[in-house]
């Protein structure tokens, strides 16, 4: 899942319900260790393909009339490709499947040309198609994707013009606007930490990391409710009826968590962080290992935001409320870190995962590898998981655009809005950086299929 925005999320719900998300974050890999995506020729029978044959002729047509002497982005045709008449080849209609919202409240999809998406051209997408194919793993078994998807494996994955063609042929751009007409909302930023701890309490190492307790009962409703999927309920039995589980306050006391320590680590005020950003990494001294903590469970209690609460009390403005903020804030009024963590009734259990590639990140919503600044949470409310999101926003505490294609795959339980994004910047210090000091209005434009007619 994505973070649940240190200083700048703030959830809504009732305690107990919370949509289902898993927290998982990466690190920030450079492009030559990103997995490519294949591009050995299939056999597509139509209609695929004939619209593989027509964006392949474009693309050829493309390359004539600008004299370009390259190799031609897509798999190459044969020698002599057969000739298409032209009354044959019917133009994609760009009628994307938008949501189906039941919600009075939902936002609004308008469909836009390409020429439309600030930045568009100036993208270099071939940074985030490795993130996009992981998407199509998931996604071509809908069928409204299995055509794109299914095509997407013949693209040259090196070529930036063959990626942006197979887009603007394939998929029509939806910007999100709110119900109440706003175009623009909250783009924060998440990162993957790095702890140090041991399998053993001892020394510094006296903070506990949680395994799922026992007693924490989770009942999925959309079996009954289906206007509630992605809603469980998490409390704990009490006699025969469920009633909400410990807060975060309860939980430090309480005993039913005994015995259920999955690693100690030597930071609370860095452990508390990991439980917002959802999942890190922790460097075991006693069996010099690395392993990931990635999110198994919550609470059910909802995400509250630790820097609201201290603007709310006059301790810091919002501008300061950064994480960098809140740790100086905790640094100069230790006595008072417990009364501001418990502000948060929220609690997370981990899970231990082996980290057998440093360079691939743990896994988001969606269930694939999030890529560092091609992967974003949203409200999968509001937003389908797994599709492609066209960002339009500034850089971290700056008035610098960052336009770019990402991929939303993944969500969060303070991730809430329809134009609200999570923006995942990876692993190590500066993304670290960079994330803590996210606080950026953006725009969102929502890439979905074209439907045949």
């Amino acid at each position: 899942m994505a973070s649940l925005s240190v200083a700048t999320c703030f959830c809504a719900g009732g305690v107990g319900f919370l949509p289902e998300y898993m927290v998982h974050q990466t690190i920030n890999a450079s492009r030559k260790n990103v997995t490519i995506a294949s591009t050995t020729k299939i056999h597509i029978r139509s209609p695929m393909s004939l619209r593989l044959s027509l964006l392949v002729s474009s693309v050829a047509v493309a390359l004539a009339l600008s004299a370009c002497t390259s190799t031609v982005p897509l798999t190459p045709a044969p020698a002599k490709p057969p000739a298409i008449a032209p009354s044959v080849v019917k133009p994609v209609p760009a009628k994307p499947a938008a949501p189906d919202f039941k919600d009075a409240q939902a936002p609004t999809f308008v469909p836009v040309g390409f020429a439309a998406l600030p930045g568009w051209s100036r993208d270099d997408v071939r940074a985030a198609w490795p993130a996009f194919m992981a998407s199509c793993g998931v996604l071509v078994k809908r069928p409204d994707w299995k055509e794109s998807c299914t095509i997407a494996r013949q693209v040259n994955a090196d070529s930036d013009q063959a990626i942006r063609q197979f887009f603007e042929a394939f998929f029509v751009p939806n910007q999100i606007v709110a119900a109440d007409g706003a175009n623009a909302g909250l783009v924060t930023g998440y990162y993957e930490p790095l702890l140090h701890g041991a399998r053993k309490r001892g020394g510094p190492y006296q903070t506990p990391l949680y395994k799922v307790p026992d007693d924490l009962v989770t009942v999925d409703l959309a079996s009954v409710y289906p206007e509630l999927k992605n809603m469980r309920l998490r409390g704990k039995l009490v006699g025969k009826k469920v009633v909400p589980y410990s807060t975060r306050a309860e939980i430090e006391r309480a005993t039913s968590v005994t015995g259920k320590e999955l690693l100690w680590v030597d930071d609370e005020v860095e452990a508390f962080f990991l439980q917002v950003q959802g999942s890190g990494r922790v460097q075991l001294t006693d069996t010099q290992e690395t392993v990931r903590v990635a999110y198994a469970d919550q609470n059910g209690h909802p995400y509250q935001s630790i820097g609201r609460y201290l603007v709310d009390k006059g301790e810091l403005t919002m501008s300061q409320a950064s994480a960098q903020g809140i740790k100086a804030w905790i640094a100069g009024h230790p006595t008072r870190k417990d009364e501001l963590f418990n502000a948060n009734p929220s609690y997370v259990f981990f899970k231990e995962e082996r980290l057998p590639d440093p360079k691939v990140g743990p896994k988001g919503a969606l269930g694939v590898p999030l890529t560092p600044q091609r992967s974003v949470a949203i409200d999968s409310r509001f937003v389908p998981l797994g599709v492609p999101v066209f960002l339009s926003t500034t850089q971290a505490n700056s008035d610098i655009p960052m336009q770019r294609l990402v991929m939303a795959q993944d969500t969060g339980g303070a991730i809430r809005g329809p134009i609200r994004v999570d923006y995942f910047f990876g692993f190590g210090a500066e993304a670290a950086e960079n994330a803590g000091r996210m606080k950026q209005s953006g725009m969102v434009w929502v890439l979905l299929p074209k439907q045949p007619q």
